[in-house]
């Protein structure tokens, strides 16, 4: 689900509100793994009074050894894959629940810009992985427009409706 700037659309605000309630409602408990957002996710997250009743933790891996070290993402994994790819997204998605007590996990790995890109894998490229407790695990990969700035937004926004979506029982658009 791309969420491009939009006086429309949601803002990361509304939708980590949106969220607490759904995970507060159901005790749930989230941990994010972010790599190009920066910790933009958590912080969107705990502007919201009360989330440190359903956010459990966050990690900022924004290396690769970050990303072995703190969520157990394999090497083999990053070296046939790369860092910004659906298989470390995942991988940072079990990691953050496997070295957490949350019960649902996002992680973010992208070519935020303005250089880094391929053309393989251009500037505004961005992978999420999300992992549920239960074991179900979902992957997508996006392509946002805009500066560095935008990007990250577009992605904080994308990571929260897709866990509103899980929280919720939606499938991911």
């Amino acid at each position: 689900m791309t969420l491009p700037p939009h006086p429309t659309h949601p803002s990361a605000a509304a939708l980590a509100t949106l969220l607490g309630e759904h995970l507060s409602a159901q005790q749930g408990l989230l941990a994010t793994a972010e790599s190009c957002t920066g910790g933009g996710i958590a912080t969107a997250v705990t502007d919201i009074a009360g989330s440190s009743g359903w956010f459990e933790r966050g990690f900022v891996t924004y290396s690769n050894l970050a990303k072995t070290e703190m969520l157990g993402v394999p090497p083999s994994t990053l070296a046939q894959f790369g860092a910004v790819s659906e298989a470390v997204a995942r991988a940072m998605a079990i990691g953050a629940l496997a070295h957490s007590t949350a019960t649902l996990s996002v992680a973010v790995t992208g070519v935020a810009g303005p250089g880094g890109g391929s053309a393989e894998k251009p500037v505004g490229t961005v992978c999420f992985g999300y992992a549920l407790r239960t074991g179900v695990t979902i992957t997508r990969r996006c392509c946002f427009a805009g500066d560095r700035a935008a990007v990250r937004a577009q992605s904080v926004q994308t990571a929260l409706a897709g866990l509103i979506a899980l929280a919720t029982g939606q499938a991911l658009a």
